[in-house]
């Protein structure tokens, strides 16, 4: 429980915009989670699927119908991986703009209050700084740590194609 309420109190120093990035978080690993979950339990399925597709490829007899049933089936399985890349990329691109904007606010509070008091009272400007600097923080960490994940899961999926691709031989 303290935790708990050591995170509010972090998002209630943060600001508005920390909210915004919280919630760009959430979409974020949420889609990362579900591209691992596709590609642990659901590409698989899909791959056994591909693989039986192309085995009755018996049935026809011309080399540029081989051709052209391979490429299908590389084209919708790539598609298949890609489904929820550009929205994950999107979002990463996001975070650190976000986090941009929590330092524009928290600096325009630090100016409120410079024009309120006259003179640069310090403990009273000491807020206005908390909040830009925890908002670029976390739009920085988010957004480093999600483009590590964005690569890894761009790498497994031209693995699995490359896979694929030796499999339909």
């Amino acid at each position: 429980m303290n935790s708990l309420n050591e995170v509010l109190q972090l998002l209630e120093n943060g600001g508005n915009v920390l909210w915004a990035i919280l919630f760009v978080s959430i979409c974020l690993w949420s889609l990362i989670c579900e591209r691992f979950i596709y590609f642990k339990w659901v590409y698989p399925k899909q791959q056994n699927s591909y693989l039986n597709q192309w085995q009755q490829k018996t049935n026809y007899s011309q080399a540029k119908e081989f051709f052209y049933i391979k490429n299908y089936i590389l084209s919708d399985a790539k598609i298949s991986m890609e489904k929820t890349i550009t929205i994950i990329k999107m979002l990463i691109a996001i975070c650190p703009m976000l986090g941009l904007l929590g330092t524009v606010v928290g600096m325009i509070h630090v100016f409120d209050v410079m024009a309120v008091t006259g003179t640069g009272n310090a403990r009273s400007m000491a807020a206005g700084i908390s909040q830009a600097t925890i908002s670029t923080m976390a739009g920085m960490i988010i957004a480093i740590s999600g483009l590590y994940f964005y690569l890894l899961i761009k790498r497994m999926i031209d693995d699995n194609i490359h896979q694929l691709r030796l499999l339909l031989r």
